[in-house]
């Protein structure tokens, strides 16, 4: 019995065996038995044999990644250490896998938000330029062009994103060599960044609505309805909802400003309050004050049993800085002209352990609890941004992070452009010298035209399709962006040829107007009128809109303006995007290398040219329009006019190919192109006919054939 017993136990040992061997067998057969196949498609493609990845860990933060228990190498993306901005002003955030050579394996784009590449180059370029960094080593220094200077690797840029992959080039390899430098992988002597600091000597006495302005205190205002809706989803969603009628109340109006530069600290504290706050901050802390009414307290009560105020903390760089009991200050009295009055104020110390950087962008975020059990609560958070106003901060020198690479990036972009430089600036010191020496060359009418022609063959292969340096709409929205935000030089300073143009043209507008610009400047606008020119001298019929209705479609262009303006306001990408009225990019920066429907708009403008003179200009530019703002500030007038101009005499207004004369004779500089046209029938005797007449009046007094009096008479005509 027993032996029988045994083999019976042996047997179903035996199944067991067998079932289990099976189910491996299964589990072998089934998708996703590979480990790898827990890996993202992206970083295998850096480390083929990974099996696994770890948590994101360390300073700077980077995510090992494994092949089985060996360490392969590291994966990170760029923007949690190196958000250098780009054209847009918004880095470019690539993932990179470094090996523990110091190699780099791979970057791969994740997201950007250039102009160019959003809606002109295709994004693959992009791609396919940071695909050039595979194999280079952290070590190793890169140059982008088409040369390299001794002791560089080289990578070839894209046409037309110069900047934007100057600055992916510095992305990729200073974060590449943080990591490494964190990670003991490689000698790449990375500095740690100096930080900003606040300039104490620094002082104007401003009121409440000032500091609001200039940005230097900040508000985050909530609604009931908005904290509800922020609940929704969550289990705390319906607990202590407001009623319909109560959505639009104040949940909390907060205010909070950095106190340390004075014209901040000061005004807001008073003299002796702000003199003790800064005698209390040891070296390196820093002081913010919070002020708010509302139902909702941004104190709470748990700074009380706990120590810690659990409803408002701060982040930097990722940094999440939070306060004690004995970092915070009850602040009684504010001083500021205008300041409103607030149920609850305080003052928050940084203390010095969290290496806060004054010049670095920073976020307040406010915790909201809600209580769904006896002992267990959610919470939402709602955050709002800070910028200290560039003129209250000295910034360091940049460091020298690399070898042979510490100056900063634009003087790089300058010095690889120097030819293009010196033949812009060449162009514009011909262009000051055809304007001061306008008159003597409308004595010249055929002189005037071959250098008018020859200037806009200039302005359209050099500046256009040569340099890229066709201004836009977008290029006064970012600037307006900046200036409302935070104003950098480095942005602008990117692109040396835009930026030159610019000066110049603010130049011209406080001195002529927008014509300078629109008629001797903008490539397509050349474009335009070269076709023109061309359909004139082959016979082609031109259309001349009625002068009302020329007037009235004058204000197209002004409504499209304000329309991309209002929703630059909302978002830079989709007014960059609607901002595709302009054609320049198809037109000029891609050549019109492009699909078809943006070819089709350019090309369909072009022809519209051929039959009424700058046809775009006139009644679509945006760009034109934005110009005449600041350009009605213009000093000096220097196109003359008679007091018979407009009435009886009509020729220059009949003349004028882009209807900028009025029936009355004056000229308006707002739609004026500065072609000096009428400049020419203003000094031509035989044409103009007020100098017709006085020269025929100055001949009959002076008698038939007499030398003398044909001289008299040209120069009595010459005074007007």
């Amino acid at each position: 019995m027993s032996g029988r017993v045994g083999r019976g136990a042996g047997r179903r040992a035996g199944g067991a065996g067998l079932l289990l061997l099976l189910l491996v067998l299964v589990a072998a057969l089934l998708p996703g038995h590979d480990v790898r196949a827990e890996v993202a498609p992206e970083i295998r493609g850096f480390f083929p044999q990974a099996t696994r990845v770890g948590e994101r860990e360390g300073d700077p933060p980077a995510q090992p990644v494994y092949a089985g228990d060996e360490l392969l190498g590291y994966v990170f993306e760029t923007v949690d250490i190196a958000p250098i901005p780009a054209y847009s002003g918004k880095p470019v955030n690539l993932l990179v896998g470094l090996d523990r050579e110091g190699v780099i394996r791979g970057a791969l784009v994740l997201e950007h938000h250039e102009p160019i590449l959003l809606v002109g180059i295709p994004e693959q370029r992009l791609f396919d330029f940071a695909a050039q960094y595979r194999g280079k080593k952290v070590t190793d220094r890169i140059a982008v062009g088409s040369k390299a200077p001794p002791g560089f690797d080289r990578v070839d840029a894209v046409t037309g994103a110069t900047v934007t992959v100057m600055v992916v080039n510095q992305t990729i390899m200073r974060a590449a060599r943080k990591v490494a430098a964190s990670r003991g992988i490689a000698e790449v002597g990375v500095a740690t960044a100096a930080r900003a600091k606040v300039r104490m000597d620094v002082f104007e006495p401003r009121g409440w609505s000032d500091l609001l302005g200039a940005g230097a205190v900040r508000r985050l205002h909530l609604t009931r309805g908005e904290v509800d809706d922020a609940f929704r989803g969550t289990a705390g969603e319906g607990v202590g909802d407001a009623p319909p009628e109560a959505r639009d109340e104040t949940f909390i109006d907060l205010y909070y400003a950095y106190l340390n530069p004075p014209t901040v600290g000061r005004n807001l504290l008073g003299e002796e309050q702000y003199r003790w706050l800064m005698e209390t901050l040891e070296e390196g802390e820093h002081a913010i004050a919070v002020m708010a009414n509302g139902l909702y307290s941004f104190k709470g009560s748990g700074y009380v049993r706990g120590g810690i105020f659990d409803r408002v903390q701060l982040r930097q760089d990722g940094q999440l800085i939070t306060f004690h009991d004995l970092d915070y200050y009850r602040l009684a009295d504010v001083y500021a002209d205008g300041i409103p009055t607030f149920r609850e104020m305080a003052i928050f110390v940084i203390r010095k352990g969290f290496e806060f950087d004054p010049g670095t962008p920073w976020e307040l975020e406010l915790l909201v609890r809600r209580q769904v059990g006896p002992v267990k609560s959610v919470f939402t958070s709602f955050t709002a941004g800070y910028e200290t106003p560039e003129a209250f901060l000295e910034r360091p020198q940049p460091a020298a992070e690399e070898a042979g690479e510490g100056e900063p990036m634009w003087v790089s972009v300058w010095r690889n452009r120097r030819f293009d430089v010196a033949v812009l600036l060449a162009g514009l010191g011909a262009l000051v010298l055809i304007l001061v020496f306008q008159e003597p060359l409308a004595r010249r009418p055929r002189l005037l035209r071959n250098v008018r022609h020859l200037y806009l063959v200039y302005t359209l292969f050099f500046i256009g399709w040569y340099g890229l340096a066709q201004l836009s709409v977008v290029n006064v929205f970012t600037f307006i962006n900046a200036v409302i935000h935070e104003f950098r030089w480095e942005l602008f300073l990117m692109d040396p040829m835009i930026f030159i143009l610019w000066i110049f043209v603010a130049a011209t507008l406080l001195l002529l107007g927008r014509g300078i610009y629109c008629g001797w400047l903008c490539p397509f606008g050349a474009l335009q009128e070269l076709i023109n020119e061309i359909a004139v001298r082959l016979g082609v019929r031109q259309i001349r809109i009625p002068f009302a209705v020329h007037e009235r479609l004058w204000a197209l262009k002004y409504v499209i303006l304000l329309v991309l303006f209002g929703i630059s306001l909302e978002s830079m990408a989709t007014a960059e995007r609607y901002a595709e009225v302009e054609p320049f990019k198809t037109a000029i920066m891609l050549r019109f290398q492009r699909e078809w429907p943006f070819v089709l708009y350019a090309a369909g403008l072009l022809v519209a040219s051929v039959f009424n003179r700058k046809f775009y200009c006139r009644y679509l530019c945006p760009l034109g329009a934005a110009l005449v703002v600041p350009g009605r500030l213009h000093l000096f007038e220097w196109l003359k006019r008679r007091r018979e101009c407009g009435s009886p005499c009509r020729l220059c207004g009949n003349e004028c190919e882009v209807q900028a004369i009025h029936p009355d004779g004056r000229i308006n500089l707002n739609e004026c192109h500065y072609c000096l046209d009428c400049q020419v029938t203003y000094f031509d005797d035989r044409r103009c006919p007020p100098l017709v007449a006085r020269r025929r009046r100055a001949k009959r007094g002076a008698g038939k054939g007499s030398p003398q009096g044909e001289e008299a008479a040209v120069r009595t005509a010459d005074v007007g």
